[in-house]
């Protein structure tokens, strides 16, 4: 006996008609919903977007860019993706550009390769995309004119440009480090260290200006020998703590640029047999989400990453639209975030001497 065999019907690839034809609209409409135009009210367009989940319908991206002139996709190029201050923050930009409807490509460099640089931005260029965060903090100076040829929107970190497409975030670290150091003082803390970012940085030296002026205030003094340049990376912190030990006379607390030479002091502490917070204390600065995971959990000073990744996208939203709109009046090119302290077990009142 032979036995029939059925075919299953495979239902066809759905289109901008079919799209169309379920939300009772003209194609015209569906285009431009889907291209965010202005013109479409919000019931018809809350209409058309029903209709493309139900048919699971994914819109052709190039074909729009081509229809609109735009892209839709911002750019942005960080210094060194294996700090997972990067990862955190790409993934919180990314988050914002989605639920306003933008793409966004990533790059990620090495502080002290100029070429890597110029090749990131140049496949943002190729990508036409619509404005480049460039949250490098310090090392973008080698393609500014690059971008700048190409009459490219830019946002960056700490660096001013007399320039109208150019928006500048304004970290103020001083807020966070003063707190620190105040933290550090009220413990009982007179001899304070500073493990210090690479000197190329100027984020990294604002952040070493801001402590001495922070100790200066508190009537601390301020020790040449204990404050030592580190490369913002746990060997950095690690050889940083091993400079300390092999002085004469050293710090009971330590202040650290970033996390990373932190948690590169707690690591190095454990091996030495150094007892993090009663033999010496550690403050880091960032935040990063693995700072209360370590042992003891990080004081440090907060750099919000969702603040950071707002203010690069309301900068570049800025930019982008008044770009689309041919629009000449002036907009917000300075964006502020602030630090805060975060207390937790790394600090405590220095051992008796």
């Amino acid at each position: 006996m032979s036995r029939k065999g059925s075919r299953t019907t495979v239902p066809s690839k759905p289109d901008i008609r079919t799209v169309a034809a379920l939300a009772k609209v003209s194609i015209a409409t569906v285009s431009r919903t889907i291209n965010q135009s202005p013109a479409v009210s919000q019931k018809l367009s809350q209409r058309v977007w029903q209709a493309i989940e139900q048919l699971n319908y994914f819109p052709n991206t190039h074909a729009r860019s081509l229809v609109s002139g735009r892209s839709r996709i911002l750019g942005i190029i960080v210094e060194n993706i294996t700090n997972p201050f990067f990862p955190e923050l790409i993934s919180s930009f990314e988050e914002i550009a989605v639920a306003h409807g933008y793409e966004i490509l990533v790059s990620s460099t090495n502080i002290n390769s100029a070429s890597q640089l110029t090749s990131c931005v140049r496949r943002m260029l190729e990508r036409k995309v619509e404005g480049v965060a460039v949250l490098t903090f310090g090392s973008e100076e080698s393609v500014l004119d690059q971008l700048a040829i190409h009459n490219m929107p830019i946002v960056l970190a700490e660096f001013h440009l007399d320039d109208p497409k150019v928006s500048t975030i304004l970290l103020d670290y001083s807020a966070g480090i003063h707190a620190a150091v105040h933290h550090l003082a009220e413990l009982g803390h007179k001899r304070i260290g500073f493990l210090a970012g690479p000197h190329t940085l100027h984020s990294a030296n604002t952040r070493l200006a801001n402590f001495q002026q922070s100790m200066q205030d508190l009537g601390l003094k301020v020790q040449k020998n204990w404050i030592i340049e580190c490369d913002h990376t746990l060997k950095g912190g690690v050889n940083g703590f091993e400079h300390v030990m092999a002085l004469k006379s050293r710090p009971t607390a330590l202040i650290c640029s970033n996390d990373m030479t932190a948690i590169g002091v707690l690591r190095a502490a454990y091996m030495a047999n150094m007892r993090v917070p009663q033999d010496l204390s550690v403050i880091g600065l960032d935040d990063i989400d693995f700072a209360e995971f370590t042992l003891p959990p990080l004081t440090t000073i907060r750099l919000s990453r969702v603040e950071l990744a707002k203010a690069a996208f309301d900068a570049l939203l800025l930019q982008a639209e008044r770009a689309a709109s041919n629009a000449s009046t002036p907009i917000q090119r300075e964006f502020l975030v602030s630090t805060t302290l975060v207390v937790r077990g790394s600090t405590a009142p220095p051992a008796a001497i």
